[in-house]
């Protein structure tokens, strides 16, 4: 190219010459038995990509291996590729390699550690499809390159005559599983980086992984790694989000220090999100959920968290939001049935608790308090340091008539939180329907929660 048009070719040219220029031996491995292809012991060290790794985390996914010994499942094979190829570009913190690169490597057994190099990725989905009788089962495993680490792995199965609801269940359930363990990878690595060598993404990272340990503490050390996030990049819709979201649990758990200040910032991150991410299904969810319970807004609040799902209807964080807003002041049969969807797309997820906890303040809206409890018992039991989790066990027992367990949740919430009582419970609990609120003072009253 460089002799005839007198032109360099790009990275990525010089890189796909070099890959079908080399001997085919570097694509043959065995397969084991499982039917995921074996691979040499990976060193844990950096990848030297062939082309430029992107400052977001990056995947690829694989063509699966049709191991039926049937050509004709090789249109579902694809199938269920597609549809987590097509799934995994709506996530909007992620780069994802295109199908038509990914299938070059169809029909051969690949080293994950050079694919990975040669495509700039650092995780890799690749997995198998079988045919036993009338059943296909789907197999799949997400890698980390450069260890070799295999960091999710699961199988699924249907008949032959549900192939295309095959593909919808494999594709929604492998992005719901592997969207937690990619963000808590990245939290590990960005917490290896040196300091001054983060960019604005390790602030959200590291952000993140502070929240995620649920105490007042790692709330504090959050929130400046999101404000640096959006002063280093000032249209980080997720990072605006996450900081919009740390305002909703400061106010749930009674650690708002100025509420009229707080509450003005949550109102301008949303909006600031609103503008600038339109293509963020996770921070229009936070930024929703934030909106319709701080500062009381639900249409707003519930219009972003709508926007994410139809963004990315294989969002758990946009299902937990619309389930929490509906709980609150909607329909509580709607919020069980979005948060049972969240939880089915996410399983391991870290804000399963909060899902819990939602799905059991539901159950209480509708007067069915047996239901209730054991939920939001699991819920606190998930994550004792939070307060709504604590006052809806509470509330859940007390109606429930089981009033030495609410006696026992009360004394909880109040060595978290002592300053707790009926008269300031408002200031916690955010937007709730007054018919829906006033049930719940009157619960929290007879559990024993002080005037």
């Amino acid at each position: 190219m460089k002799r005839e048009l007198s032109v360099e070719p790009e990275e990525a040219t010089r890189a796909l010459v070099e890959r079908i220029e080399a001997p085919p031996e570097h694509l043959k491995e065995p397969i084991a038995e499982g039917g995921l292809p074996t691979r040499p012991e990976a060193k844990a060290e950096p990848l030297r990509p062939t082309v430029s790794m992107p400052e977001k985390p990056s995947i690829a996914v694989l063509p699966f291996q049709n191991m039926s010994g049937d050509a004709e499942q090789d249109y579902f094979t694809d199938g269920v590729v597609e549809e987590i190829t097509t799934a995994l570009s709506h996530v909007s913190w992620l780069f994802v390699i295109a199908r038509n690169s990914a299938f070059a490597y169809k029909g051969h057994a690949v080293d994950v550690t050079r694919v990975a190099r040669e495509l700039g990725v650092r995780y890799v989905l690749e997995g198998s499809v079988r045919k036993a009788g009338s059943r296909l089962r789907v197999a799949g495993q997400l890698i980390e390159a450069a260890s070799g680490v295999n960091l999710w792995a699961d199988r699924f199965e249907g008949g032959v005559s549900e192939v295309f609801e095959l593909q919808d269940l494999v594709a929604s359930s492998v992005i719901g599983a592997i969207s937690p363990r990619l963000e808590q990878a990245e939290m590990a690595r960005a917490k290896r980086k040196p300091t001054e060598s983060l960019d604005a993404y390790d602030h959200y990272l590291r952000g993140m992984a502070s929240l995620y340990r649920w105490t007042r503490e790692g709330l504090e050390a959050a929130l400046p790694q999101f404000y640096k996030a959006i002063e280093l990049d000032p249209d980080f819709a997720a990072a605006e989000g996450a900081a919009a979201w740390c305002y909703f649990w400061r106010m749930a758990n009674g650690w708002m220090t100025d509420p009229q200040k707080e509450t003005a910032e949550v109102s301008r991150l949303a909006g600031n999100v609103a503008i600038a991410g339109q293509d963020d299904a996770v921070a229009l969810a936070f930024s929703g959920l934030a909106l319709g319970y701080v500062i009381g807004d639900y249409e707003a609040g519930s219009a972003l968290a709508d926007r994410a799902l139809v963004l990315n209807p294989n969002c758990a964080a946009a299902w937990s939001a619309s389930g929490c807003l509906k709980a609150c002041h909607d329909d509580p049969d709607i919020a069980i049935e979005h948060l049972s969807r969240a939880r089915r797309l996410s399983p391991l997820d870290p804000l399963t608790f909060f899902m819990q906890c939602f799905t059991a303040f539901a159950h209480f809206t509708a007067g069915r308090y047996d239901a209730a409890w054991p939920i939001a018992e699991a819920a606190s039991r998930a994550q004792p340091y939070y307060l709504t989790g604590l006052r809806v066990a509470a509330a859940s027992n007390a109606m429930a008539g089981r009033l030495d367990a609410a006696s026992k949740h009360i004394a909880g919430s109040l060595r978290l939180d002592p300053e707790l009582t009926l008269s300031n419970l408002k200031h916690r609990v955010g937007l709730i329907k007054p018919d829906y609120f006033a049930r719940y003072v009157e619960a929290l009253r007879l559990a024993g929660l002080p005037e």
